[in-house]
């Protein structure tokens, strides 16, 4: 029987999602504690990968095992087991064939920035002390919707069929104490948010102006565009998928 698994966890200490040879990561973590607790070796399929430092408030996972007699139970357990860094907020049975990463409809991610020294944002915001033209930065940012080639967002040598993606949200938002950058999509190319957020800056601290993100998209080159912010800024935020998958509503 197929289960998804719903999960959060804090990056700082982890070398991304996916199973990594000497070094650490929520995957190792997390199917551990489930194997241990099922009494049998249990792989945990991702919806995706994280780079190292980046963090999740939701992200889904899929294994196969025996009917589950009482799985808010489980739940419990696995979390008196997990690190506190980690937690578990839901198991669901879902239809045989159901897939946490291709089966996934959109992702999104939120980025933060804060503008002032805050002790507080030290591993959770990135700080950017020169001021920033936010107006401008999300003039840019609606350059980014639609379906479009995004290579030159992508990490070099990334083993991809397509650099197509379909960008549904892209905003700034102003929050009481932090900038938020909001973006969702269908898919998105690995270190994509974080090289889109350092070319965002660019705009906003006045490099280049807004319509020179259509010249960096056309180039499709990787060293036109800004650097990647420091991870410990990026969260993923939700994963949606077809209702129809769950074999019970959630």
């Amino acid at each position: 029987m197929r289960y998804f698994i719903q999960f959060s966890y804090f990056g700082k200490k982890y070398h991304g999602w996916q199973n990594q040879p000497n070094a650490i990561t929520v995957q190792e973590v997390l199917e551990g504690v489930v194997s241990k607790l099922l009494r049998s070796p249990v792989e945990i399929v991702g919806a995706g990968r994280t780079d190292t430092g980046v963090h999740a408030r939701e992200m889904f996972g899929h294994f196969d095992f025996e009917p589950i007699a009482d799985i808010e139970n489980l739940i419990y357990r696995i979390n008196a087991f997990l690190p506190g860094d980690i937690a578990v907020q839901g198991i669901f049975p879902v239809q045989d064939d159901a897939h946490a990463r291709f089966h996934a409809i959109s992702r999104s991610y939120e980025y933060w920035v804060c503008q002032e020294k805050d002790p507080f944002f030290k591993d959770t915001a990135y700080f950017v002390k020169k001021p920033l033209h936010l107006d401008l930065m999300n003039t840019a940012a609606e350059l980014l919707m639609g379906k479009q080639d995004f290579e030159c967002f992508s990490k070099s040598k990334t083993d991809v069929k397509t650099y197509f993606c379909d960008i549904r949200t892209a905003r700034w938002e102003l929050g009481s104490d932090k900038l938020i950058f909001k973006i969702s999509a269908d898919r998105f190319l690995r270190n994509m948010v974080r090289a889109i957020v350092g070319t965002l800056l660019d705009v906003g601290h006045g490099k280049y102006p807004p319509k020179h993100v259509k010249a960096i998209l056309n180039s499709k080159d990787r060293s036109e565009a800004g650097v990647s912010v420091p991870a410990k800024g990026l969260y993923l935020t939700s994963i949606t998928y077809p209702k129809n998958i769950f074999k019970h509503e959630r």
